[in-house]
């Protein structure tokens, strides 16, 4: 072993050495690897599209794996029966969004229509199904509603966005009336979004070069705003999580940061030298990640600061493929995907804050080239199966859609509360009219293991609501232990869940009125259900302690003889215990215990006509039957269950949602 180390200290201290000279070992541009982003810069300065991959994997490969949660994520495809097999999917060589996904829906483009699916609606799907029939030209682009999983919107060639409602469980006919149009681009729309915390407002981006912000609850005049800063053609359109700015890139090589309302061109930058298409995504800490093409081709990625787009803060060569790649951020994870377009594999890389910013984890190969991707949203993946994202792949040969689920290797099928964080709701922070108005809010989040939705306080939390939470408590122990309403601060509470202080609606109303906070019944209802269970279990606990304990010296024998005597021989042979015995795991029953039991059905049925004697008797007679409507009745039970605890979360959501529409009209 001291041989060992001996050689180990020797290479370590060559090593060293030869970083901190910058000669043989120090890339490319004679630069020190030590400095990672002066190794960029110097590189940047000669050669715009070097790839500095071999200096990671030297650092990376010197100091060890870096430990990750995500490290070994793997991508599980799904069997042909669980996929979605004969459906006519677009035959366009466009770059847009042809298929759409939401926890009830799948929507594919064909053509100048597109099908929408049950999500569980899987196998054969019919050629001749119902579809949604209005555009006169090619969909382009197809988003669904954040807030309604009934409403979807359609980006055309024919200069149209329309809005359609789908009713509940899906078409039964063919969808030909929408229940917006919008009309304002002068050319075909290529872009669309969905605004992520305000209510009925939509952006788009046409071959007009111009990007429209709608206000699609408003009949009489629904475009809001005309952005008219772009030159060329745009190649994308991303919106930031809390909605507040825009980013778009173009055929100008361009990037910039748009403020959506007002039109200002925040930053601009020059993003990728390629003349192919370039794609870009909101990442969280103010930063932008973009695909694109170098000068010669190359595939890339690059990762820059939303605030200064003169350089980026780092840029890496993915192939040399010639596939637009399109990127996905999952908020929640902190990992990015990308897929090239005509590829059969996605690359996943984790997020951080510091240089290099972004770590390669692995991809998810596959022999069938990709058309197209859709993805699921956070709240509509398997938690028991420790999945983090779920793609929808439009196979580019066969008309298969395939659903591609990212899981992270754990045995453990119980939540995992570090890889499911609160995740975005389907509840609107704001309307459109305060949006418009200059409000900017964080979306409001909900709980990944209960559903239930929350309030996002990582920005900032008021005192209003630490008063809330605190007052809030107070009032459950005194509601709890004296059984009358407390009165706090000179204002009577009417009710254990609704308290009055200083002005301050609670209980899924608003804090501080002109602030409009909303906050839901499920914490409150939660805090009163953990204070009673606490005060039930101390007063059992302090009720046991208080009885005396009295000590029994009988040897065990004659403690099991007595109790064995005071059981009766109708005891020992009661209906159940000779159910027990016949349908048992062990199945040792005698016949005796069998007729015993029929004739105690048919001295009991007496009353009751001769039909149903004999169908006591065929049921005892036959073991499966029996089995079967247990097993039946176990599970209407549970289906009973499942669809009361759906209705109580659905009263509750549409409490909260009256009482915020009520306090919306008094303000």
């Amino acid at each position: 072993m001291s041989s060992f180390e001996a050689v180990r200290n020797e290479f370590a201290g060559k090593w060293k050495a030869l970083l901190e000279a910058g000669g043989g070992g120090g890339g490319a541009c004679g630069l020190s690897l030590s400095d990672p982003e002066q190794h960029a810069a110097g590189c940047d300065s000669d050669n715009d599209d070097y790839d500095n991959d071999s200096m990671t994997n030297s650092q990376l490969w010197f100091r060890g794996v870096r430990p990750s949660k995500f490290r070994h994520v793997y991508g599980l495809p799904t069997r042909k029966e669980c996929c979605y097999t004969d459906i006519s999917v677009v035959r366009s060589g466009n770059d847009g969004n042809f298929c759409a996904i939401n926890p009830t829906f799948l929507a594919i483009v064909a053509d100048t229509t597109f099908v929408v699916i049950p999500i569980n609606q899987t196998g054969r799907i019919d050629f001749q199904c119902c579809k949604v029939i209005g555009h006169t030209g090619q969909i382009l682009d197809l988003k669904w509603n954040p807030f309604d999983d009934n409403m979807i919107a359609s980006a055309s060639d024919d200069c149209t966005i329309k809005l359609w409602k789908i009713p509940e469980g899906g078409l039964t006919s063919n969808l030909t009336e929408c229940s917006t149009e919008l009309v304002g681009h002068k050319r075909k729309v290529l872009h669309i979004e969905w605004h992520p915390t305000a209510s009925n407002v939509l952006i788009s981006a046409g071959f007009d070069h111009l990007i429209c912000v709608w206000d699609v609850s408003n009949a009489e005049k629904p475009l809001m705003n005309v952005i008219n800063c772009h030159v060329d053609m745009i190649y994308s359109l991303a919106i930031s999580r809390d909605g507040s700015l825009i980013a778009t890139t173009s055929k100008d090589k361009k990037l910039r940061v748009i403020e959506p309302r007002s039109g200002i061109v925040v930053s601009e930058g020059i993003c990728h030298l390629g003349t192919k298409c370039s794609k870009a995504v909101f990442l969280d800490n103010d930063r932008i990640l973009t695909t694109g093409f170098s000068r010669h081709s190359d595939r890339q990625f690059a990762v820059w600061n939303q605030h200064d787009l003169k350089k980026p803060l780092v840029q890496e060569v993915i192939d040399s493929s010639s596939g637009v790649v399109t990127p996905y951020f999952d908020y929640d994870t902190r990992m990015i995907y990308l897929a090239g377009k005509g590829d059969g594999n996605i690359r996943y890389y984790e997020l951080v804050d510091e240089p290099p910013y972004v770590y390669y984890l692995n991809q998810f190969l596959s022999g069938q080239p990709q058309k197209a991707l859709g993805f699921m949203p956070k709240r509509g993946v398997n938690v028991t199966q420790c999945e983090v994202f779920r793609f929808y792949k439009l196979h580019a040969t066969g008309n298969i859609c395939e659903p591609i689920s990212m899981i992270v290797p754990r045995k453990s099928t119980l939540f995992q509360n570090d890889l499911y964080p609160d995740t975005l709701a389907d509840i609107p922070a704001i309307g459109a009219k305060e949006w418009f108005q200059g409000r900017n809010v964080q979306p409001i989040l909900r709980s990944m293991k209960t559903g239930e939705s929350i309030l996002d306080t990582t920005n900032q939390k008021t005192r209003t609501e630490s008063k809330f939470v605190t007052n809030h408590h107070t009032n459950s122990k005194h509601n709890v232990l004296n059984n009358h309403h407390g009165n706090l601060n000179g204002n009577s509470n009417n009710n254990h869940n609704h308290s009055n202080t200083n002005g301050t609606t609670m209980n899924g109303g608003y804090t501080n009125g002109g602030n409009m906070t909303p906050l839901t019944n499920g914490k409150n209802n939660k805090e009163n259900e953990l204070d009673n269970r606490k005060f039930d279990n101390n007063t059992k606990k302090f009720a046991f302690l208080s009885q005396p304990t009295i000590p029994d010296y009988r040897p065990q024998a004659v403690t099991n003889i007595i109790e064995k005597s005071q059981k009766t021989s109708t005891n020992q042979s009661t209906k159940f215990h000779q159910l027990q015995a016949i349908f048992g795991q062990h199945q040792t029953a005698n016949h005796k215990d069998i007729a015993n039991l029929q004739n105690n059905l048919l001295s009991s049925s007496r009353n009751s006509s001769r039909n149903s004697s004999l169908e006591n008797i065929n049921l005892l007679n036959s073991e499966n039957e029996l089995r079967k409507a247990f097993n039946k009745q176990a599970e209407e039970i549970k289906s009973l269950r499942k669809s009361l605890n759906n209705s109580e979360k659905r009263v509750r959501e549409l409490e909260v949602e009256v009482k915020r529409l009520q306090l919306h009209q008094k303000h």
